[in-house]
C-alpha cells in the first residue's frame, strides 16, 4: 500500500489531460490558484480545455452578435484570455442594445440592459426625456429625465440568456444630477417577476441619494427634544419614510449609483420564461426630474 507522499507524488505525475479534467470541474479562482502546485499543474490549469469549460456554452453566439470588429480576434486566443477578457471588458451586443460580461469568480452571464432596451415612459417626447452622452457610460447614449410626473421604465430579459441554477439580482443604474427634484421622501415602487405569473415581489424604495448623506448631520426634534443624528441618541424609524440600507441607492465603484429592484432565480437550462423589472412613481402625482439612467444590470447575487 502506497504512503501518503507516495500517493501524493503519484497525483502530482498524473498526465496532463487527466488533471485539466480534474480542473474543469472546479473554478476559476481554484484553477489560478493551481498554477503554483507543479509544472504539470501549471500547464493544465493555462490548457483551452481547462477554461472552455468555465465559458457559458453559448458564448460564441453571444460574441457574434457584437459589433466590435475586434471580438472576433478573440476566438484565435487563448481561452484564458478570452475569459479574462469577457470577465474585464463588457461587451455591446445587439446593435449596442446590451452589455454583456462575464462574473469573473464563477463565469456566470451578466448583462445591462440599456435604455434603448427598456421600456421608458414619454421616452419619444423631449419636454420629457431626452438622449444624452456621458463618457463613463458603457452605451453611446444613456436617458436623461427632464421633468415627468408620471415615472414608468421596464425591461425584461428570456431566461434562457442567463447562466441555470444561478440567483440574479437586478439593479437600476443611474446617476443623480445637480438640479433633481422630486424625488425627496417620495417612494418608488420597484418589482421584478417572471411574466404570466401573480407571484411578483414589489417593494418600495427612495432613488435620493442625496437625503441619506444630508440626514447623518441634520437636527431633527423627537419627544420634545433636539438631537443630532451624529450624536448617541438616533431618529426612530419616520412613518412612511425607511432609511434602511436596501432601499437607497449605493455607489458603485465606477461613480454611478444602483439601486435593487429584486432577485430571481434562474432553474435549469431547459427553463424557457421571461423575467420583468420595473420602476414605477405613478401614485404622487408630483413632478420629478434630474436622473440619468445607464439601464438595468442583471448579475449573479453574491453570497
Amino acid at each position: 500500500m502506497a504512503t501518503e507522499n507516495e500517493a501524493v507524488d503519484l497525483f502530482y505525475a498524473l498526465p496532463e489531460e487527466c488533471i485539466a479534467s480534474v480542473l474543469s470541474f472546479t473554478s476559476p479562482p481554484d484553477a489560478c490558484r493551481s498554477l503554483s502546485v507543479s509544472t504539470n499543474f501549471r500547464s493544465a490549469a493555462e490548457s483551452d480545455a481547462v477554461w472552455e469549460s468555465f465559458l457559458p456554452p453559448q458564448y460564441k453566439s453571444i460574441i457574434s452578435r457584437s459589433a466590435d470588429s475586434s471580438s472576433s480576434l478573440s476566438f484565435s486566443s487563448s481561452k484564458k484570455e478570452l475569459y479574462l477578457r469577457l470577465c474585464d471588458h463588457p461587451l455591446l451586443i445587439d446593435e449596442g442594445r446590451k452589455s454583456f460580461w462575464l462574473e469573473k469568480r464563477s463565469g456566470k452571464i451578466c448583462y445591462m440592459l440599456s435604455p434603448k432596451d427598456l421600456v421608458i415612459v414619454w421616452m419619444g417626447t423631449p419636454r420629457h426625456w431626452t438622449w444624452t452622452s456621458l463618457p463613463d457610460a458603457r452605451f453611446p447614449e444613456v436617458a436623461e429625465l427632464i421633468s415627468v410626473c408620471w415615472l414608468e421604465i421596464r425591461g425584461k430579459i428570456n431566461t434562457n440568456m442567463l447562466s441555470p441554477a444561478t440567483l440574479y439580482t437586478a439593479y437600476l443604474v443611474f446617476k443623480v444630477t445637480t438640479g433633481s427634484f422630486g424625488f425627496e421622501n417620495q417612494p418608488v415602487e420597484v418589482a421584478v417577476g417572471v411574466v404570466g405569473s401573480a407571484g411578483g415581489h414589489k417593494r418600495s424604495v427612495f432613488l435620493d441619494a442625496e437625503r441619506r448623506r444630508r440626514s447623518r448631520h441634520q437636527i431633527v426634534r423627537w419627544r420634545g427634544g433636539r438631537f443630532s443624528r451624529s450624536g448617541i441618541l438616533c431618529q426612530p424609524p419616520q412613518p412612511r419614510v425607511k432609511d434602511e440600507d436596501g432601499e437607497r441607492p449605493k455607489e458603485r465603484g465606477d461613480g454611478w449609483l444602483e439601486m435593487e429592484l429584486g432577485e430571481f432565480f434562474n432553474g435549469g437550462e431547459d427553463d424557457d420564461g421571461e423575467v420583468e423589472m420595473s420602476v414605477l412613481e405613478v401614485k404622487g402625482g408630483n413632478w420629478k426630474g434630474g436622473l440619468i439612467v445607464q439601464g438595468i444590470e442583471i448579475r449573479p447575487k453574491r453570497g
